[in-house]
């Protein structure tokens, strides 16, 4: 049986986004926008637009999805870029961590700042990057470790917003999806 989808028109590019149920009667239109470099890099250049003019030194996500978007981005507006990693690796020194739910996983998703990148990111002013911003909970995370980092947030982007558009009226995006209901 095909799956439904949802059809979106994204910094000038149609996707078809497939439905995926993520409790009973609640479905959400899923961007992935991993191995599609070419939505990847017209997002970086429609964000990087949006972001001209913000005072800010360092773009900063989550592992994984958003990746590819914030390197691209790093690209577009020659700024660096930290990972918020998932799984702690002896390397990463005195990591700082926080713990966020995901709405994806319905899990736990711990988000960890490695030291390396903490010393990109301390004192300086970041620009906290997803990919889609639906309950808020990643972006709770990030926003915990920046706080911890020293850091202040000069704004937050993604891709697309989810959900309840007012709740994310100040973030710097290039579009909405609906939550889906039976």
């Amino acid at each position: 049986m095909p799956r439904d989808t949802y059809a979106i028109e994204i910094a000038g590019l149609k996707r078809r986004l497939p439905l995926f149920e993520i409790k009973p009667g609640l479905k959400i239109a899923l961007l992935n926008i991993l191995g599609d470099v070419e939505l990847v890099q017209a997002c970086a250049r429609a964000l990087g637009k949006k972001l001209k003019g913000l005072d800010y030194d360092v773009l900063v996500t989550a592992e994984a999805k958003s990746i590819p978007l914030a390197y691209a981005l790093a690209v577009e507006t020659k700024k660096p870029y930290a990972i918020l990693r998932k799984a702690y690796k002896p390397y990463m020194g005195a990591a700082l961590i926080a713990e966020t739910l995901s709405i994806t996983t319905g899990k736990p998703q711990t988000l960890i700042l490695d030291e390396k990148d903490h010393d990109l990111i301390k004192g300086k002013k970041v620009v906290i990057l997803d990919d889609v911003i639906s309950t808020g909970s990643t972006l709770q995370g990030m926003r915990m470790i920046m706080e911890k980092a020293g850091a202040s947030v000069a704004a937050e982007a993604a891709i697309l917003t989810e959900g309840e558009r007012a709740r994310w009226a100040d973030v710097v995006s290039l579009g909405h999806l609906p939550l889906f209901t039976d």
